[in-house]
């Protein structure tokens, strides 16, 4: 088995020796499935609740993808405005980083205030935890542009913005993919969290529903969920960002 192949395969096996770790350890120690259920009772219920959990994964997938849409438009706009200019990086980042500390869990009631429980409290609290890793990377991009190219591409007769755009902006492409992977898998965290206080549908509700029943397999079974979509997306950028950045990676490729 080379090393390519090795590196496909690893995480699977992982996942199946935890799975079997996890398994073994809940039957040797009689755990009860009201405490934490094994993975066969996990499996047996989403089986028994599929129409159920899909249900409410489409409503927790589309409502995060939405706001993870917004999040990409603001994110590029603000970083590309942020890394384009040192006054503005020195004057916005240190703000952007004040808010981007705070807790994205205590908008949800301002939130729901402000537009009513359903889908608007969700897809602002997945724009507003996932817009400022893809900010940072942008500007960090941008601004991290090595001042000796920026001379040589002025000297050549390159403007400001020609700088910008057709070497700044390909240049932050890694950083930018590299901030989907990160942004994708908090959005998906923003949707449950105000769908577990505002909503009456997706996984959120899924959880806090299966909790009061003490369903724990159901619970746990909407955690696998949003776990699996997560994990599909964060894939789905990893393989786009092979086919059109690949040139950022050529040093590591022969390894």
């Amino acid at each position: 088995m080379n090393h390519k192949t090795l590196e496909r395969w690893a995480p699977w096996a992982l996942l199946v020796i935890s799975i079997l770790i996890w398994e073994v350890l809940c039957r040797a120690f009689n755990v009860s499935e009201f405490v934490f259920p094994s993975p066969s009772r996990i499996a047996q219920q989403t089986i028994e609740f599929k129409d159920v959990i899909a249900g409410h994964a489409w409503r927790t997938f589309w409502v995060t993808m939405v706001g993870f849409g917004i999040a990409i438009v603001v994110g590029v706009l603000l970083g590309f405005i942020i890394g384009s200019s040192r006054l503005a990086y020195a004057a916005v980042y240190p703000l952007m980083t004040a808010f981007n500390a705070l807790p994205k869990a205590a908008f949800v009631p301002i939130l729901v205030v402000w537009f009513g429980i359903g889908i608007g409290p969700a897809i602002l609290t997945a724009f507003l935890i996932s817009f400022f890793p893809i900010m940072v990377n942008i500007a960090t991009g941008l601004a991290t542009l090595e001042p000796e190219l920026e001379d040589v591409l002025r000297v050549l007769g390159a403007k400001r913005w020609d700088v910008l755009v057709k070497v700044g902006l390909p240049r932050s492409m890694p950083y930018f993919y590299g901030s989907l992977k990160v942004a994708i898998t908090l959005a998906f965290v923003g949707t449950t969290v105000s769908e577990m206080t505002a909503s009456n549908e997706g996984i959120g509700y899924l959880l806090i529903s299966a909790g009061s029943a003490m369903q724990m397999g159901l619970a746990f079974s909407g955690l696998v969920v949003v776990g699996a979509m997560a994990m599909i997306m964060y894939e789905l950028f990893s393989a786009i960002e092979k086919h059109t950045t690949g040139w950022a990676h050529r040093g590591s490729q022969g390894e």
